[in-house]
């Protein structure tokens, strides 16, 4: 299908007040690509409405997409509103696509969050929030689907305010809710908003009138809305004491700095798939998100000092673009999608990739509208483009002019929990299996592939059982790649329990030239999910400084292997502090053998124990299921946290670990006559109890 509406570069560059960079972010199944086609339509971006359903939407363009009805990668896309230019990304709801949100938001200044009306703050709701908190992306709420049943617009607000730690100001109040949800009143202006009479909500009627059964309700959270906007400014604060009436245009900008400083967040109400309400949430983009000028500034770091920098959010600052995702294109190649930060980028010109150190020339500048593409001659800072041309470039690298470089903050994503053998069917699929394979771990950084030397076997690891079988059905379907698929298994890790020292002493004499490595090691353990650190302890050269990095090249070898049963070692601490050396048959090799031999040496010592992924649990059952659900998480291992009542359902919260997890939506929907759902995210890692590592280790 050709691009529709295509934006020119005439009408491109505008000024950089009149740009809003949004995400439309969200717990699975709350609406956001519903709400972002609705956005679509009604700023003339396309001309019909998507629909899930049916498999017509545009930001849900893969095919996995369109017959799972999820969003599995976020698509950007750009639309006007009001002569603002909205650069908007769809992110996926469900957790084990985590890593599309982590990066989108890294890149995007203000956020939409949106959610069911019926079943309120979700768990992937809260995810989602903390990873916008942690990049401080001011954001908007849409409490979408009012038209549901059970839909409850207060509950939801007040469960924003409780469960998120937010200050939600309530800009819509719905008129209707359930099948009798027409329109909204708007607080600010105190006008009905009526949909209804057509039916793709385009038009609408605007009334002063605000009907009787709302009008008590309004008039509460209005008083409301005066109070929280003029506590927020000294100037609004002073005239609402002596009981002047606020100016509109005064609240709207006093409103526009307390959601850019995080101190309020605006609450609309709507149902997008029922076209009603999206109009008011498009001005709010607009009105109260910043764009690039109200954010005036990216701080980095020089690569040389470490010193911090500044860059100006303009086009005539020095160029400086952060790459946030890898995409394989089958018509153009890579394309790396870039945030432009501050400056201007030209096609066919070179770019600096800081990370890596390489100079790498950009051939094309595509926009991007979901998979359609429109070539552009140069990008100005505040865009978010697609590059071809970059081979080198990852997900996270900052892209900078050579003479004025900037490192910018990376991505942190998650550790993989899960894991599964493949292997082809054929031996002459064996190259194609591993370009796959290199394809799909370039595009996607919770995705790692490694191969076990013992058995030969190549295994991949991932978010989730649907996220490893998202990949595995992609590369038969882009790739033709049919391949053989193990069981998935839990990403164990080994660890120690106590500290202890360590010798590793590799002697080789032989005829002539012999291998001498000897280095002492003290291992100590530290706490849950603070990795592996190296630490050079050693004075007065006994080990010389060309061969420290031998010794610790393998210490890494050996953490890649435990001892108790082969998974990786984690959260410990290895000081180097002494060692010896021969001047003539001491090499890189042979310290490296006795980095590995001391590492092995130490762990055994020093009380290995094995450490399993625990998942946050949240399963939803109507209330005369919940004594057996309970009893099933329990008999799984399973901790219970709590139970929530809403409606007619509990929701149980619990921790379980993720090994007694496999088959658990199977199992569930037959305990609640398959009325039962289920969500859960990987939250950390504990100890397993001893009595199963032994029952593992008799396997």
């Amino acid at each position: 299908m050709a691009p529709q509406n295509i934006i020119t570069t005439k009408n491109r560059n505008v000024p950089q007040d009149m740009i809003r960079n949004v995400g439309i972010i969200a717990h699975i199944d709350s609406g956001k690509t519903t709400t972002t086609e609705r956005i679509l339509f009604y700023t003339g971006r396309s001309y019909k409405l998507g629909d899930i359903d049916e498999g017509t939407t545009q930001m849900d363009w893969m095919v996995q997409e369109r017959e799972r009805g999820i969003t599995i990668v976020s698509a950007a896309t750009t639309t006007f509103w009001k002569n603002v230019r909205i650069n908007i990304i769809d992110t996926p709801g469900h957790v084990d696509f985590t890593a599309e949100v982590e990066r989108s938001l890294r890149v995007l200044d203000g956020g939409v969050v949106v959610f069911d009306a019926e079943e309120g703050v979700q768990s992937q709701s809260e995810t989602v929030w903390r990873q916008a908190d942690k990049y401080k992306v001011p954001r908007l709420t849409f409490i979408n689907k009012m038209d549901k049943l059970g839909a409850n617009f207060e509950g939801t607000v007040g469960e924003i305010r409780d469960r998120l730690g937010a200050t939600p100001i309530i800009m819509t109040f719905p008129i209707g809710k359930e099948d009798t949800f027409r329109g909204v009143v708007d607080l600010m202006t105190m006008k009905s908003l009526i949909w209804g009479k057509d039916e793709t909500g385009v038009k609408y009627d605007i009334s002063d009138e605000i009907p009787e059964e709302v009008l008590g309700k309004v008039k509460e959270y209005r008083a409301k809305l005066t109070e929280q906007i003029a506590e927020t400014d000294d100037a609004l604060l002073e005239k609402y004491l002596n009981s002047e009436e606020l100016d509109i245009n005064a609240m709207k900008k006093a409103l526009r700095k307390a959601v850019i400083g995080y101190k309020l967040i605006p609450v609309y109400a709507g149902t997008s798939l029922r076209n009603k309400g999206v109009q008011p949430l498009l001005d709010a983009i607009v009105d109260y998100l910043p764009s690039p000028k109200d954010l005036k500034e990216v701080k980095g770091l020089n690569p040389d000092t470490d010193e911090e920098i500044v860059r100006q959010l303009d086009p005539n600052d020095h160029f400086a673009a952060l790459s946030f995702k890898i995409q394989l294109d089958p018509h153009v190649g890579k394309l790396t999608y870039s945030r432009i930060y501050s400056g201007k980028l030209q096609s066919g010109s070179y770019i600096y990739n800081v990370n890596n150190g390489k100079k790498e020339r950009v051939s094309r500048i595509l926009l991007m509208h979901a998979n359609q593409r429109e070539e552009i001659d140069e990008a100005y800072a505040g865009e978010i483009v697609a590059l071809v041309g970059p081979k080198e470039t990852k997900t996270g690298d900052t892209l900078a002019d050579e003479d004025h470089q900037i490192k910018l903050e990376q991505i942190s994503f998650p550790e993989p929990v899960i894991s599964l053998a493949i292997e082809p069917k054929t031996k002459s699929d064996q190259e194609k299996l591993s370009y796959a394979l290199q394809r799909l771990s370039d595009e996607d950084p919770t995705f790692r592939v490694k191969v076990d030397h013992e058995t030969n076997q190549t295994i991949m690891a991932g978010m989730g059982e649907l996220h490893l079988e998202i990949l595995v059905d992609r590369m038969k379907r882009e790739m033709g790649l049919d391949a053989n698929i193990g069981k998935p298994q839990v990403a164990y890790k080994e660890t120690i329990t106590t500290k202890a020292d360590a010798e590793g002493k590799y002697i080789k004499q032989t005829g002539g030239h012999g291998q001498y490595g000897h280095c002492l090691m003290r291992l100590s353990p530290l706490g849950r999910g603070e990795g592996c650190v190296f630490e050079n302890k050693i004075k007065g050269g006994t080990i010389p400084s060309e061969f420290i990095p031998s010794v610790e090249k393998g210490v890494k070898q050996a953490l890649e292997k435990g001892v108790l049963l082969g998974f990786p070692l984690t959260d410990l601490k290895i000081e180097l502090y002494d060692g010896s050396y021969h001047d003539v048959d001491s090499s890189d090799i042979a310290f490296q053998i006795a980095g590995t031999m001391a590492v092995q040496d130490g762990v055994k010592k020093a009380g290995i124990t094995l450490l399993e992924p625990i998942m946050k649990l949240e399963v939803t059952v109507p209330d005369n299921f919940m004594g057996t659900a309970i009893g099933d998480i329990s008999s799984r291992r399973g901790k219970i946290l709590g139970t929530e009542k809403r409606n007619k359902v509990t929701v149980i919260k619990a921790y379980a670990p993720l090994a007694e997890l496999s088959g658990y939506a199977t199992v569930l929907r037959s305990l609640t006559e398959g009325r039962g759902v289920f969500y859960m995210e990987p939250s950390h890692y504990e100890e397993v109890p001893k009595n199963i590592i032994a029952s593992m280790q008799s396997k």
